[in-house]
């Protein structure tokens, strides 16, 4: 990025009339005075990540979609159950049906050990078939009302190791300290108690500090069937409005809709330099089948597609002029916007996002770009699955 675009981009998105635009159609919540780490794998996030667990002295709040009952998920739990030993109180909320495979013996264990354990929005059919619809896709974690951490990453052996072991999967997590870390507690909280069926709010009691830690600006965005509009999808094309010189995307669900379209055509077509890494292999062929639907229509407008070779890309990451960094649990597809939980977080930091930007730039050479002649060449196999598949891009 030049120098005078990139002064225009620091102008444009640090604006007080860009924040109150962005506040209003998002219902994001900004905190000033946080702490953040950034951890570009799950070889750089999962030792933190224990080692706070392990440290924990009053409270665990803990929400994943998945735990698999593996190496890494042994070591999950044995730390859940000697933090309950010594008298921490543990909250754990799990997915459902995100966690359908893991057996139940591995809850009961926990359960026994004195971990609290919650399953979000299991059976029966209390709400008729919409139940199986209803996911909580957050991958969060706040310890002592001090420390949180928020990722794409769940618990498993594929999200461990860093390189490009195969096997592994890309991903990215956050660590913070500072007022943040009280709105995600809020979350975890509102969650909670939505799975509570009868009770009061056992958590009243507790509490989070929200002393400044660091000189980091956040904006925490949250999303779930429960608003009326998507606020995940309003912050991503709000963040991308205002890009005045660059977009960058990492997504590995890639099913956009026609307004986040719109959205990445207008960018580029007012000189930003738009790019996005999508997953060459990925764990749902139906969906890079669909995804790819999209792609003419962006390469025509001058957006550049690149899909990441080797292991299964998973991170969730935009990054807007390289210093809005957007990091968490929503993937650029219709069930994040509209029908799982979800939670970003956004960092205003030029340094913070220089950092990304060079994650960013090493991915992009694992990368390879594809070409509008290239994919106009596709078979015409592959063209009509790509349209017979494209109605059902709402349920994936």
């Amino acid at each position: 990025m030049s120098l005078l675009r990139r002064k225009r981009a620091y102008h444009l998105v640090r604006t007080p009339r860009f924040f109150r635009w962005f506040r209003r159609n998002t219902d994001a919540v900004f905190s000033h005075g946080n702490r953040l780490e950034f951890y570009q794998d799950g070889g750089e996030f999962f030792p933190p990540f224990f080692q706070a667990l392990r440290r924990a002295e009053q409270t665990i709040f803990l929400e994943f979609y998945i735990i698999h009952d593996d190496a890494t998920g042994g070591v999950f739990a044995d730390i859940l159950l000697a933090a309950a030993a010594r008298g921490v109180k543990v909250f754990l909320l799990y997915d459902y049906i995100g966690c359908f495979d893991t057996p139940g013996a591995y809850f009961r264990r926990l359960e026994k050990g004195g971990v609290r354990c919650r399953p979000f929005n299991p059976p029966p059919f209390r709400r008729g078939l919409g139940w199986f619809d209803r996911r909580d896709h957050r991958k969060l974690a706040i310890v002592d009302g001090r420390v949180a951490f928020v990722a794409g990453l769940n618990i498993g052996d594929e999200y461990g190791g860093n390189g490009e072991t195969a096997g592994r999967w890309r991903d990215v997590g956050l660590g913070l300290e500072g007022p943040a870390v009280c709105e995600l507690f809020s979350l975890f909280r509102d969650n909670w108690q939505s799975e509570r069926g009868s009770g009061g709010d056992e958590l009243a009691a507790f509490s989070c500090w929200d002393a400044e830690a660091g000189d980091a600006q956040v904006m925490i965005v949250n999303g779930g069937p429960h608003h009326n509009r998507s606020l995940i999808r309003n912050a991503f094309r709000m963040a991308i409005a205002g890009a005045a010189g660059s977009v960058k995307v990492m997504n590995p669900y890639f099913i956009p809709g026609p307004r986040i379209v719109r959205s990445l055509l207008r960018a580029a077509g007012r000189g930003a330099r738009v790019q996005l890494i999508l997953p060459a292999v990925s764990d749902v062929p139906l969906v890079r089948l669909v995804s790819r639907s999209y792609y003419a229509q962006l390469l025509k407008g001058g957006v550049e597609i690149y899909e990441r070779q080797g292991k299964v890309l998973h991170a969730k990451v935009m990054l807007i002029d390289d210093c809005w960094s957007v990091i968490g649990s929503a993937n650029l597809d219709q069930r994040s916007f509209h029908r799982n939980y979800e939670v970003n977080v956004i960092v205003d930091s030029h340094d913070f996002g220089t950092r990304v930007a060079a994650m960013f730039q090493h991915d992009l050479a694992f990368s390879r770009r594809v070409g509008l002649e290239e994919h106009q060449r596709r078979g015409w196999l592959v063209q009509f699955m790509e349209r017979l598949c494209s109605p059902v891009s709402w349920f994936l």
